[in-house]
Order: structure tokens, then sequence, then C-alpha cells
């Protein structure tokens, strides 16, 4: 299996491969000991489908047998175009399909003896965390976005399933559970926020119900990919009182009015500004990750410099940035003022070096505080770990480089921030 894209395709991956293992399929370690190959893909931008094409061809060239599936395999026309040799082309989440390819590829021998698999299911992540994902699809319509065409309109989980789901992940040795979803705030809103039951009661299928049910289960709680609704106030209370993590990842993607209007953003940037000192006033801890996009089409200097200032007074503990592109079949494609590469090239810098500067600020107040830090690897030098306010992966990590020889992944330990830089903390242990 390869996977390509965001945790959300990984996801999908990780069920693929359980429905494998119930059948008695084994994962081979590399192309040479497989008999076929399953390559799930990424289509959101156009660098990332050129990844998948590359992908592709390698596990053509390593291996010969190749399945293909994933928000790209929607476009079966251009991976048949490029790759013509590949056994069969699937979208996301057609994991029947998926099976149905497997089988025609390398028939199945079932065996009562092999078939059985981890009750968590089969993941792809490392034992101590896992990805939960909510609900498939988004009911926006961002220009610069084609996701809600490749895997549909918002379709949520009922509130049960997620929850047993959760309760097997930590009954397996999961510490960390993270929440993913298109648009996480929505969860529910096209189930009429249902009710189910599982073993703790009645669950509601609303974000602040599944965020305090998730709380009870005695894992880390993180939320991913919320949107900025009103609504996301009521979780703000649960982070201050411990029952989830007090971390949000807000995909803002810009913060000029002009820009935001253009992209058709569901979010309006004077009250964000507003909610996050609301927010920040309740749960003083409370980290912000988000995402941007630079050089969208038709943005201005002025338009730029009123993101830098949004970005100065919003002090967002965690940023990203990525240059706009064309994206086939994107309505961003169509619209004028498309911003030169130098120009965009130039700006992303200038902004990089704004988050920067305002993460090495805010992580250096972090010295001298005393945090309980959970340990994601281990070698000669060391040990790497994230707090609260660092998601694996995408975020930086907190380092322990003296008295480490007896942690492994997945242990907790509390720690003393001793020096900070500009994404980074290190620690000693306390």
């Amino acid at each position: 299996m390869v996977s390509l894209g965001c945790p959300k395709a990984l996801v999908d991956s990780e069920r693929i491969l359980t429905r494998l293992r119930a059948e008695g399929y084994a994962v081979a370690p590399d192309y040479a000991g497989a008999q076929a190959v399953i390559v799930n893909t990424c289509g959101f931008l156009d660098s990332a489908k050129a990844e998948s094409l590359e992908a592709i061809g390698e596990a053509l060239a390593e291996n010969g047998r190749v399945i293909v599936t994933g928000c790209y395999g929607a476009d079966e026309a251009a991976i048949r175009g490029a790759h013509p040799a590949v056994l069969a082309v699937t979208g996301p989440q057609q994991y029947e399909a998926v099976m149905e390819a497997v089988h025609a590829a390398v028939p199945p021998a079932p065996d009562p003896f092999i078939d059985l698999i981890p009750a968590a299911g089969v993941r792809l992540t490392p034992r101590h965390y896992a990805y939960l994902k909510i609900s498939e699809g988004c009911d926006h319509k961002c220009r610069f976005c084609v996701i809600p065409s490749m895997r549909g309109k918002l379709a949520s989980r009922p509130a049960a399933a997620v929850l047993r789901e959760a309760e097997k992940l930590v009954e397996s040795g999961v510490r960390e559970l993270l929440v993913i979803s298109q648009d996480t705030s929505a969860y529910g809103r096209d189930i009429g926020y249902a009710t189910s039951r599982w073993s703790g009661g009645e669950a509601r299928a609303h974000i602040t119900d599944l965020a305090r049910d998730l709380g009870s289960l005695g894992a880390w709680v993180r939320l991913h990919y919320v949107y900025p609704y009103p609504h996301v106030s009521e979780l703000i209370p649960l982070m201050a009182e411990g029952l989830v993590l007090p971390y949000l990842d807000v995909p803002f993607q810009h913060a000029s009015p002009s820009v935001l209007k253009a992209m058709r953003r569901p979010a309006n940037e004077a009250k964000t500004l507003d909610r996050i000192r609301d927010w920040r006033a309740i749960c003083p801890d409370l980290a912000i990750r988000s995402t941007f996009i630079v050089g969208f089409p038709g943005e201005t200097e002025a338009d730029f410099q009123h993101l830098l200032d949004w970005l100065e007074e919003a002090r967002l503990d965690r940023v990203g940035a990525f240059q706009y592109e064309n994206v086939s079949g994107a309505a961003a494609n169509d619209l004028p003022g498309h911003v030169p590469a130098e120009v965009k090239q130039e700006r992303f810098e200038r902004f990089m070096a704004a988050a920067g500067r305002i993460s090495e600020a805010k992580l250096a107040e972090k010295v001298g505080r005393r945090l309980d830090v959970l340990v994601d690897a281990v070698d000669e030098d060391g040990a790497e770990c994230r707090s609260y306010a660092e998601a694996p992966e995408i975020d930086g990590a907190v380092f322990i480089d003296e008295d480490f020889a007896d942690l492994k992944p997945g242990d907790m330990v509390s720690v003393e921030i001793d020096e900070a830089g500009e994404h980074d903390l290190w620690a000693r242990r306390v």
C-alpha cells in the first residue's frame, strides 16, 4: 500500500487494509514481496497529482500490478492516459471497488487461522495515536477547491459508530485521537444531529457533544479542520476543563475581505479576530494552527499587507502556507488577476518570515513552563515528543536530550521547557 495525501486519505488506506486483513491478505513491506500494489492518490493540487502519477509509475516499474484509488482516481481518464497498464482505477471511499480489484488481481485464499485482525483494525500510524474520521465530503463551494466534486457533500457518521471506533482504539493502546473530516464544525448537520446509542448512553451527532464524549475515554482528543463558525465557541470550555486538548486547527486561508469573498470562504475575518480573543479569554493556553493561500487570483499588495497585519494581531501559534496554483476543475482557474510566480514566491517568503517571528516569540514564552508531553520517537540522540500544542507531522516538536534512555514511544512524561527555537522546544524531565 502506497498512501499519499492528507490524514483523511490515510484513514481510507487503513480501512482498505483492515478489510484486506479480514479476508486473510498480508501486507508486504516492499514492492518485491507483493503480488499487487494499491496506490491511494491525492488530487487536491496539480503538484499532488504529479506526485501521484510518479508514485503510480514507480509502482508499475517495481511491481507491475497496480490498483489506483483515492481522490485523483476520480479522474480515471487522466490516470489511464499517463499509465494505461494499471489494473483498476477507483475514486475516493470506493472500498468495495478496491476490494473487487484486489480479488481479481490476487484471488483470496480464506483461512480461519490467519483471518483474525486487531479489534482496532489495521493502522498506518504509530501505535500510540490514531486519526478518527467523523465524516466525509463538504458542502462548501470554495473556488480553489475540488474536494466536494471528488468526495461529495457532507456525510456524517453516526455518533455511536465514531465512539465505538474510538473505544476500540483506546483499548488497543492509543493515547491520542486526532479528529478529522473535511469540515469538522459541520459534523452532524446533514443527519439532523441525530442521536444513537453506544456503551456510554445516548450520543448526539454534534461536534460539541462528540468532543465531550470522546474526552470521557481517557485519551488526548485533538480537533482538526474546524471552520470558525459561532458554535465552535462551545468547544472552548471543554478545552479549559481538560476534556479536549486546547488546540484548534482552523483553515483560515486568508484575511483580506476581498480575497475571502473571491475564494467564497464561509467566514468573516473581522469577527474571526473577535472570536479568537474570546476563545483565549476562556482558555488562555489555546494553541491555534492554520493554513493560508498566498497569491490567490486578484490578491493585491494591499490585500497581502492586510493578511500580514491580521497575522500580527491574531498571533497564531502554528502557521503553514502554500502558493496558489491552478487545480483542474477549480472555479478559481478562470478568475482574473492571476499573480505572477515571482510575486507569489516573494509574498510567500515574507509571510513565512512573519509567521516564524510570531512562532519564535510565542514559544519563548513557554520557557520555564511545565508540560505533559507524549513521546513519539526515541533514538541515540534523545526523545522527540509533543505537547498539547503540537500535532504529529505538521507542527514542531518538544525534544528531550538528557535522561531519556528509559523512554519509549507512547510514554507520557512531565517536562520543564528550558529552550525555545523558531518552531521547536527543548525540555528536561521533572
